[in-house]
């Protein structure tokens, strides 16, 4: 298995869900050891929900899968990058929408520009 850190955040890392055709992110999900390795075996994103305290496929019931293309760390190795196909009709969010990241924050509310 990856040499992913995860006691940084006590057993678990950041899995960012990219769309492998158009670079598009998808989803923000986390993983423990466990959740890693179930998404190596099966080749599909699997998370750890901090809420449930349990594993989840996404798209188990839905039939919106992720079906993992890559995987890569970042240089810390404390996060992960997953490159997948989306299976089913194409919703990732459990809000109907394709990503997860569809809310805009103006830039003056986070410090940007004014």
């Amino acid at each position: 298995m990856p040499n992913i850190d995860f006691e940084k955040m006590q057993g678990l890392a950041p899995a960012v869900i990219q769309d492998d055709s158009s670079g598009e992110v998808l989803m923000l999900g986390f993983m423990n050891a466990e959740a890693l390795q179930a998404t190596l075996q099966s080749g599909y994103a699997t998370f750890y929900s901090r809420t449930r305290a349990k594993l989840w496929m996404k798209g188990e019931t839905s039939g919106n899968r992720l079906k993992v293309i890559s995987l890569t760390t970042d240089c810390d190795q404390d996060s992960v990058l997953v490159r997948v196909l989306v299976e089913g009709e194409g919703k990732v969010c459990h809000e109907g929408t394709r990503s997860c990241f569809t809310r805009i924050l103006p830039l003056d509310s986070v410090g940007g520009a004014q």
